[in-house]
């Protein structure tokens, strides 16, 4: 049963994390225009802030259960943007000392995501 609500609460939240993010996604094409992606560059940036923030803080200093701390840093920021993982999770291993791997993590992320996209496209381009 608890396994059940774990999932619910991250489906529930990831809802509105992704409604979250198309409004803000929306709301900077109208200000910014479409000539630079200044939608996703807020979105990234400010997911990594929040989640930062929260696992800190649910950590530290909240009393929040296992299965709200899921549903919010795996549902509603992770539907609203995984990068904010990915810098989370760099952050870990250069604080943990472990510079190599958070490079290996840093560079090989944006390098193979960026082939992985070119691939893809070439591939549905046949």
């Amino acid at each position: 049963m608890k396994t059940l609500i774990e999932y619910m609460a991250v489906g529930v939240a990831g809802f509105f994390g992704a409604t979250f993010r198309l409004l803000v996604s929306r709301v900077s094409v109208g200000l910014f225009g479409t000539a630079f992606p200044v939608g996703t560059l807020i979105i990234n940036v400010t997911g990594s802030l929040f989640l930062g923030w929260f696992l800190t803080r649910a950590g530290t200093r909240l009393a929040i259960s296992d299965t709200m701390k899921l549903g919010i840093g795996v549902g509603f920021v992770g539907a609203y943007t995984t990068f904010s993982t990915y810098c989370y999770e760099s952050n870990a291993l250069l604080a943990g000392g472990a510079y190599y791997k958070c490079g290996v993590n840093v560079v090989g992320s944006v390098v193979l995501g960026l082939l992985a996209v070119r691939l893809g496209v070439m591939l549905a381009g046949r």
